[in-house]
């Protein structure tokens, strides 16, 4: 089973989470999108709830062969999370990938201040708050999203991450980092979110500011 695209898939995954806000599961939600991807499936999502909606600019680090094998994440001023069993396979150390986190870096705060424009980040203290992404493959880049959300003050109520799509390794490593994860496939073998689509093009900057401006800003 594919989905057709992102926004189809949002549509899907928001039926799952409009069972929970019935069952009063949800209270007082907001939505925080992952972008890039996570842009449309998180306004469907914050439309079929209600929810206003928001990013979380988070940028996944690369191994330097590969740069997109997600080792490490980046999230505002926050020192880089690396998942240290594949730095330790690859022969890497945080040291070493010095480089790759200064690119990064830059990367984020560019896309910060282009999707943001200084706006600052909704108030989550009391809240139930969705981290939603297009899929879930390692993990790491949601890993460092739901850390930042936890550590805002005041805290949130309660923290959902939300995907579409999610392999078993990655919802078994993020136990303990959400309250709950939600997702409509997890499919095995999983060797990328992108096979769990038939239409998965890359969005650009320009979409995913036209998809915050129509949306419900976060309050």
């Amino acid at each position: 089973m594919r989905f057709r695209d992102r926004r189809a898939a949002g549509r899907e995954l928001a039926e799952r989470l409009i069972d929970r806000q019935r069952q009063g599961e949800l209270d007082n939600p907001v939505v925080l999108a992952l972008p890039r991807g996570g842009v449309p499936v998180a306004d469907e999502v914050a439309r079929a709830l209600h929810a206003p909606l928001d990013v979380l600019v988070v940028r996944k680090i690369g191994a330097p062969f590969n740069p997109e094998l997600g080792i490490g994440a980046l999230v505002g001023d926050q020192p880089p999370l690396f998942d240290e069993r594949a730095l330790a396979v690859l022969d890497l150390t945080a040291d070493r990938m010095s480089v790759q986190v200064a690119s990064e870096r830059e990367e984020l705060r560019r896309r910060e201040q282009l999707y943001r424009g200084g706006r600052p980040m909704p108030e989550l203290g009391g809240r139930t708050v969705l981290v939603v992404d297009d899929g879930l493959a390692t993990g790491v880049t949601a890993r460092a999203a739901l850390r930042a959300v936890r550590a805002a003050d005041p805290p949130p109520a309660r923290v959902v991450l939300a995907v579409p799509v999610a392999s078993v390794e990655a919802t078994t490593a993020l136990r303990g980092e959400a309250d709950e994860i939600v997702y409509v496939y997890q499919p095995r073998p999983f060797e990328s979110v992108g096979q769990w689509y038939v239409d998965f093009a890359q969005l650009s900057d320009d979409e995913v500011v036209r998809t915050l401006s129509a949306a419900s800003p976060g309050a």
